[in-house]
C-alpha cells in the first residue's frame, strides 16, 4: 500500500522536497534581505525603526509600518530568486512556457501567500492580538530576541505551503501539458 502510493505520488514528493529547498533557500535570502532593510533604512530615512509608521492610511485609523515595508522588499527579491530556482529545478518548466507567462501567476501565488502573511505577522507583533508574541521573551533586546525576526520568520513558514499548491497547480500547469516527446527526451 505505502509503495503504490508512493510510485504514484514520486514526482509530487520530489517535487515537493524540491520546492521545500527552495523555500529554505527562500526563507534565507528573505531574512537577509529583510535584515538588511531593517539596517539600511533608518541611514536613510530618518524614522525607519520596525514599528514606526510609514504611511497613514488616509480616512482610516490604521497605518502601514516599516515592518511592513521591510517585509515586501524582502518578499520581492525572495520570491524572484524562488521563481527562477522553481522553474530551472523543481518543476523544470523553462522549456515549456515564457518566463513572463510563468512568472506572472507565481508572483500572484506569492503575492496573496504574502498577504496572508502580512495579516499573520501584523497579528504576531500587534500587542492587543491574541496571537502576539510575548513582549516579555521577545523584547528587542538582541537579534535573537528581536520580535519582528520571529514574527516575519513565522509568516514564511506559513505562506509555504500554501505557495506550493497554488504554485503546483496553476503556475507550472504548462509542465503537465508538454508535447509526448519532450515527455520522453526528460525520462
Amino acid at each position: 500500500m505505502i509503495k503504490r502510493l508512493f510510485t504514484r505520488y514520486r514526482v509530487s514528493l520530489e517535487q515537493l522536497t524540491k520546492f521545500s529547498l527552495v523555500g529554505a533557500s527562500g526563507m534565507v535570502v528573505n531574512m537577509v534581505v529583510a535584515f538588511g532593510a531593517k539596517k539600511i533604512a533608518p541611514l536613510i530615512w530618518e524614522n525607519a525603526q520596525v514599528n514606526e509608521v510609514w504611511l497613514p492610511i488616509p480616512g482610516t485609523p490604521y497605518n502601514i509600518r516599516w515592518f511592513m515595508v521591510f517585509s515586501m522588499i524582502a518578499f520581492l527579491v525572495a520570491n524572484l530568486s524562488n521563481y527562477q530556482l522553481n522553474r530551472m529545478w523543481s518543476f523544470r518548466s523553462r522549456h515549456h512556457a515564457g518566463w513572463f507567462k510563468e512568472y506572472l501567476p507565481f508572483f500572484i501565488v506569492g503575492l496573496a501567500a504574502q498577504g496572508l502573511g502580512m495579516v499573520m505577522e501584523l497579528a504576531l507583533m500587534h500587542p492587543n492580538s491574541p496571537i502576539a508574541l510575548s513582549s516579555s521573551v521577545f523584547n528587542n533586546s538582541t537579534g535573537l530576541r528581536t520580535k519582528w525576526y520571529w514574527a516575519h520568520l513565522i509568516m514564511v513558514c506559513v505562506a509555504v505551503p500554501i505557495s506550493f499548491l497554488l504554485n503546483k497547480f496553476w503556475t507550472f500547469r504548462a509542465i503537465r501539458h508538454k508535447p509526448a516527446e519532450l515527455a520522453e527526451q526528460e525520462a
